[in-house]
């Protein structure tokens, strides 16, 4: 009974260790095991679909998501990581900058044992060291060639672009696929470099306000000139035409036929002037 009962305690160890050795791979993800010693030490050739796997004391199972991961690097501790993680910049005056940016990525799932030879790290490290490393040295090399003004202004749209494009040349032979590179909020920069740009900004739309106002003044001034010029054209005109003829016509016209006094002056027949 006492072997009995040995074996099966025997039984139920190996049966705990044997479960407590199984890892899953859920849905969303794919799964490399790694012999950590001997010599097979490396990456399995073959990616490790949804399921449970047998992972030995010298193995260890890495996860990587088939979805698109979005993630935040920012100042804030109530976003991405609690850590400061903003990017920080100069520009080609040497002023530091600091932008929170987002990104979008994913894994091609037929590189990902390449990936991980290459990079030896995990998801989380590939998406928190790799690619912020590529993120921040882009951001410094586009930036270094820009002034601050223009990085500050109409120009970060193109900082950005222009980083994006790089890091996602620079990654996606290696299977980490950069699907979008963001901006979030506005560029920071130094206080009185800020204020001095937007004293710059307000001058000029001030000129710009005062500039319109002019010229509507100056169109005004030029459309009551044409009027009196139009008006003075026609009264020349009308003088010219107003011959001697016209003139006794325009009295005969003006006469009511009845009260002959309005044109007959000092019992005479001559026709007053009426016009």
């Amino acid at each position: 009974m006492k072997k009995i009962n040995w074996i099966f305690g025997l039984l139920l160890l190996v049966m705990t260790i044997s479960f407590s050795s199984c890892s899953r791979v859920d849905a969303g993800y794919v799964g490399i095991k790694v012999n950590l010693l001997g010599s097979d030490k490396g990456v399995q050739s073959q990616v490790l679909s949804v399921g449970r796997y047998w992972i030995g004391m010298n193995e260890q199972l890495y996860l990587f998501p088939t979805y698109q991961v979005n993630y935040v690097y920012t100042r804030e501790s109530n976003e991405g990581s609690p850590d400061n993680e903003e990017f920080s910049f100069q520009t080609t005056e040497g002023m530091i900058c600091y932008a929170d940016l987002g990104l979008s990525m994913h894994f091609d799932v037929d590189k990902i044992t390449d990936m991980f030879q290459k990079y030896r790290k995990g998801e989380e490290e590939i998406r928190g060291i790799i690619v912020r490393k590529e993120m921040r040295d882009a951001l410094q090399r586009v930036a270094g060639t820009m002034p601050i003004e223009y990085v500050y202004g109409v120009g970060k749209g193109k900082l950005i672009d222009s980083v994006k494009s790089i890091v996602k040349n620079k990654l996606a032979p290696t299977g980490i696929i950069v699907d979008d590179i963001n901006l979030i909020g506005a560029i920071r920069i130094p206080p009185s470099i800020e204020q001095s740009l937007n004293d710059k900004v307000k001058m000029s739309q001030d000129a710009m306000k005062t500039q319109n106002q002019l010229a509507d003044e100056i169109a005004k001034a030029n459309i009551k000139k044409a009027k009196a010029d139009g008006e003075a054209y026609y009264n020349r005109t009308v003088s010219a035409s107003l011959t001697p003829a016209l003139i006794e016509l325009r009295k005969i016209e003006k006469w009511n036929g009845v009260n002959s006094s309005t044109i007959l002056g000092g019992g005479s027949n001559t026709m007053v002037n009426l016009r």
